[in-house]
């Protein structure tokens, strides 16, 4: 087997893939800088809030600017890397899907970062079902670790959208569905990990790894996390905290 024809070499158990990696790389530097009011990065997002839900390399107006530049920096330091259209095009629609719902996500928000290492999809719907269903309570996270709450307990028409998503058919199905839960989750402030959920939606294209995202995302919906102070998937990061700490960025 020559170079060229070595498959991608795998992610280590807890290691982000390269659309994930990618995914954290520009989320990482256009979250900063929107944050201080950036006018070059607040231009930038307003052209990716455009493309979320859209096909990657279907519109020129977000070329070089949705994460891809970054995918192609993370696929040249894998070693044996070899080409496999396929893979590339799903790493691609991944990385594209996710950065463009993280910039919807982050929309007028200038105090706080809506991509937060940790909140998987299914924990931030959780605490936003739980949030909807008790407004006077708290929220799931400060309840003991793998300990549930009843589904009464739990906003119906949340919890039915998140079905939904599971339930998903096809990856523009899916996209349509994520993009309706982001806005829910910015209304709320409840952050998003996107460079899990830029690896999540790559595996997602797969059908022999699609049943494996969905359980991860059941999972993350059924298992209530402990809490850590400063953790709380809403505003209150502590100063200095950077997105994409949690995780490998490959930097």
């Amino acid at each position: 087997m020559t170079t060229t024809d070595q498959p991608a070499p795998e992610a280590r158990k807890g290691e982000l893939s390269s659309p994930g990696k990618a995914t954290v790389r520009c989320i990482t530097r256009l979250q900063h800088r929107y944050r201080n009011d950036n006018p070059a990065a607040v231009a930038v997002l307003a052209r990716l809030r455009r493309e979320a839900g859209r096909a990657v390399h279907d519109s020129p107006d977000s070329w070089g600017i949705d994460g891809l530049e970054d995918l192609v920096t993370v696929r040249a330091e894998e070693s044996g890397r070899g080409r496999d259209e396929d893979r590339d095009l799903r790493e691609e629609e991944a990385v594209h899907l996710a950065v463009t719902l993280w910039a919807l996500h982050q929309q007028s928000v200038y105090d706080d970062n809506m991509h937060r290492p940790g909140w998987g999809l299914g924990r931030a719907v959780r605490h936003l079902a739980v949030t909807k269903a008790n407004p006077n309570g708290a929220g799931d996270d400060e309840k003991p670790a793998r300990q549930g709450r009843a589904n009464d307990e739990l906003n119906e028409s949340l919890r039915k959208r998140f079905v939904r998503i599971g339930t998903s058919t096809s990856y523009d199905v899916l996209a349509v569905r994520l993009r309706e839960m982001v806005l829910l989750l910015r209304g709320a402030r409840v952050s998003l990990d996107y460079g899990l959920l830029a690896d999540q939606l790559f595996r997602w294209q797969d059908e022999e790894e699609r049943s494996e995202v969905r359980r991860s995302w059941g999972r993350d919906f059924h298992v209530v996390p402990a809490r850590r102070d400063g953790d709380t998937g809403t505003s209150g990061e502590k100063e200095g905290d950077l997105p994409g700490d949690d995780h490998d960025s490959g930097e």
